[in-house]
């Protein structure tokens, strides 16, 4: 990356990859030059957590970082946009300030695709594609995906220029993660989701597939004296933060959420994961297991079976 290179990192939630490509940023950005570099990310929520990261590396420069989202006025964006020297964004805002002529690309030096495959599975793609045309031809651009599938393949094709392959090696130590499931009637769940909170050692996270889900569970939980928040796509941007805050300080002992909260996130000290639905792709099972059993630490993952997760359970 310091080289100059396009790479190709395939790199799970946790292996070091912000650092990676925040120290290349850093590296090539230069004071009072405009907007040089830009970082896509797929949620609000990454969006905020890589600007908080790429603030710590830039601490010997006087850099101007701004975070670009919706659900948010795009008035204190358009003001920052006017000066900034580094862009984190989701995909859809960033084309939304574009097409006003908020922003202009020509000066970039670098671009960041991180989570691809997930803003792939969230159907970025077009909204990428336009994104990187705006952008110079004479660039870096380096990507960023837990799995390398054919669409990030051609992807990588189209817009890098002679990529290296980099894979980082698995954060979640497989010999320390147990998985379990109990095959339980649905009315029965919610019973022995608390019979098996008791047991957790470090903070827990509950996995549901439906916004619904989550505040059913997170309801009764509370209501059998459980230290519970939530969160989903519904919620706020701030609330979001401010929950996944006083989680990461152990303010609140269970943290129940939809997959937004299951990539990219930085949530220490979960000693168990629960999913009390199975999700469709399996590919978000390993996301969601891979929040427990980190930097050499133990992890439990335990999955509460009824009748319908049957399908989703063999496809993982």
């Amino acid at each position: 990356i310091l080289k100059g290179i396009d790479v190709i990192g395939e790199s799970s939630t946790g292996s070091g990859k912000t650092l990676a490509f925040g120290v290349g940023v850093i590296n090539k950005v230069e004071e009072n030059k405009g907007l040089q570099a830009l970082i896509l990310v797929p949620t609000r929520e990454l969006v905020d957590q890589v600007r908080k990261e790429i603030i710590s590396l830039a601490l010997n420069k006087r850099l101007y970082i701004t975070s670009i989202y919706g659900g948010v006025g795009m008035s204190p964006q358009i003001e920052e946009l006017k000066r900034t020297n580094i862009v984190i964004a989701t995909p859809g805002r960033l084309l939304d300030h574009h097409g006003r002529g908020n922003i202009n690309l020509k000066s970039l030096k670098i671009l960041v695709l991180d989570e691809a495959d997930r803003m792939l599975d969230m159907g970025f793609i077009d909204s990428i594609e336009k994104i990187i045309k705006y952008c110079p031809k004479e660039r870096q651009t380096l990507l960023f995906s837990a799995t390398i599938h054919s669409k990030i393949k051609l992807l990588a094709k189209n817009y890098l220029k002679n990529p290296i392959d980099v894979k980082a090696t698995k954060y979640v130590d497989p010999s320390k993660l147990i998985q379990v499931y109990y095959d339980v009637h649905k009315n029965s769940r919610i019973s022995l989701l608390l019979h098996l909170l008791e047991e957790k050692e470090g903070l827990a996270m509950v996995f549901c597939n439906t916004r619904r889900m989550v505040d059913f569970v997170t309801k009764n939980l509370r209501e059998n004296k459980i230290s519970a928040v939530s969160i989903h796509g519904g919620m706020t941007q701030n609330k979001r933060t401010k929950i996944i805050d006083q989680f990461n300080e152990g303010r609140n002992e269970v943290l129940v959420c939809t997959d937004v909260a299951a990539r990219g996130l930085h949530i220490q000290d979960v000693s168990h994961v629960f999913n009390y639905e199975i999700p469709k792709d399996s590919n978000d099972y390993v996301h969601r297991i891979g929040r427990t059993a980190r930097i050499g630490n133990s992890g439990k993952v335990v999955n509460l079976l009824c009748e319908y997760d049957h399908d989703n359970f063999g496809r993982v």
